[in-house]
């Protein structure tokens, strides 16, 4: 992970479940599509194929040869020495020979040569790629293999799941090993910002893996699309382990320029230097008080600095994603209904309401409703929301906040709406209760 000290937690991007699993993301550049009709369900697709487990001796196995590469070269596998081109050649060799189309990027940095590795594993839809990726590089004072070998083993050994399996997805698959992500997401953004507007239109998510065995471990989900999120919230609540939602490497890591040119974007992450609280060790075991990863960016971050139980339940996340999303699954957990038309907010006025109507389920609605909601507004401590269901019970989202100065009302929220029945019209209720900024309801959505 790239290491600087500002940070900014950015807001989850609330894009449609529909979009990602059926359809391209438009990016900024893009000229945008047409809006789909307000109040629309979406159609759930083919069940996924079960992923297989991804076996930890290899993974392990991969992490062996990294540090047995850095060994061999100075200690380090960093941008512009020579262990970072051999672990490239390591990694390049294993995809060639399980016949992958592979593609060796090449772009400088600090005066030498940086390598970005690309893999396309053959068939799925050309217009609908999926792809997975992680940084290969290390700092130059350690061989890097919590950061980032255990990521980029990870997604070598389920790209070689893939081959092993033969895999025919719906969707077509590209993996990628990222050079001089350490000096700023370099590798990444030339990466980024040499495709092409209608190549970018062909990614439906880019998923990111760095540090995933921390040793003091924590179980991190990237919380910037929400679609991407449940898939890998689901896998670890089907293993009784909690997720807590990604905040430490905001910004800090290679899904940053996908996401700044409106790709969706999900990962995983085990913490870094930051320190685990005793919450947390309640959740996760481990040390109180003591960073995620004490090694962070240091010489000791060899083969030792690794725990084996996050790496194998990571690793074997990162398969359920590309099996779950690149093989056709029905949008997870369930349908989503969306209005896309604008409202506009009047300035310290009367609320107003959006409605979305549900049709043609059973029963209530989940104890666990998201609630996407993308309100523009200057001031957003101005804003009220509400969720109004059918029968006019209103679950408060959002209060009005003097000292929330902010941008924007970009989140998606959970209700307990288990006492409601599904069916019925559903209304999302703003109100604007100060003076001088104003706003628009853009879109909100309700994945059940």
């Amino acid at each position: 992970m790239k290491l600087f000290a500002t940070r900014r937690t950015v807001a989850a991007a609330v894009i449609s479940l529909a979009g990602l699993l059926a359809t391209a993301t438009p990016p900024a550049s893009a000229a945008p599509a047409a809006p789909a009709a307000p109040s629309s369900p979406t159609a759930a697709g083919a069940s996924a194929l079960a992923a297989p487990d991804i076996p930890l001796a290899n993974v392990k196995a991969h992490l062996t040869q990294f540090q047995s590469i850095a060994t061999a070269n100075g200690g380090n596998r960093a941008h512009g020495r020579p262990g970072y081109k051999a672990s490239i050649d390591y990694v390049k060799a294993k995809l060639d020979a399980a016949g992958f189309t592979t593609t060796l990027q090449t772009f400088t940095s600090g005066g030498a040569t940086g390598y970005n590795l690309i893999a396309d594993w053959p068939g799925g839809d050309a217009n609908q790629i999926l792809m997975a990726g992680a940084h290969l590089d290390s700092v130059t004072s350690g061989a890097g293999i919590n950061d980032n070998a255990t990521g980029s083993a990870g997604v070598l050994e389920t790209a070689l799941a893939v081959s092993r399996a033969q895999l025919q997805p719906t969707k077509h698959l590209r993996f990628a090993w990222w050079g001089a992500e350490e000096l700023g997401l370099v590798g990444s953004r030339h990466y980024v910002n040499n495709l092409p507007a209608a190549e970018r239109a062909k990614l439906t998510g880019y998923l990111n893996f760095d540090m995933i065995g921390s040793p003091n471990p924590g179980y991190f989900v990237y919380d910037d699309n929400v679609a991407i999120e449940t898939v890998f919230k689901n896998y670890f609540s089907g293993l009784g382990v909690a997720t807590e939602i990604e905040t430490e490497g905001d910004g800090r890591s290679d899904h940053a320029p996908f996401k700044n040119v409106g790709i969706a974007v999900g990962g995983l992450f085990t913490g870094a230097s930051r320190a685990k609280t005793a919450a947390q060790v309640q959740k996760w075991g481990g040390t109180a008080g003591q960073a995620f990863d004490r090694c962070y960016h240091s010489s000791c971050d060899n083969t030792s600095n690794v725990n084996d139980t996050a790496l194998d339940r990571n690793s074997d996340a990162i398969a359920h994603a590309i099996w779950t999303l690149g093989t056709g699954a029905s949008n997870p957990p369930g349908d989503v209904y969306e209005n896309l038309a604008d409202v506009a907010i009047p300035d310290n006025g009367a609320a107003v309401t959006s409605t979305v109507t549900v049709s043609g389920r059973t029963g209530n609605a989940p104890a666990a409703l998201a609630v996407g909601v993308d309100i523009k507004h200057t001031w957003r401590g101005d804003v009220v929301v509400d969720l109004v269901a059918p029968d006019g019970t209103a679950y408060r989202l959002k209060n009005s906040s003097s000292n929330d100065s902010a941008d924007h009302v970009i989140e998606t929220y959970t209700v307990n709406a288990s006492s409601e029945p599904a069916n019925g019209a559903w209304k999302l209720r703003v109100q604007d209760v100060a003076a001088q900024d104003t706003g628009t309801i853009d879109s909100w959505k309700l994945t059940f």
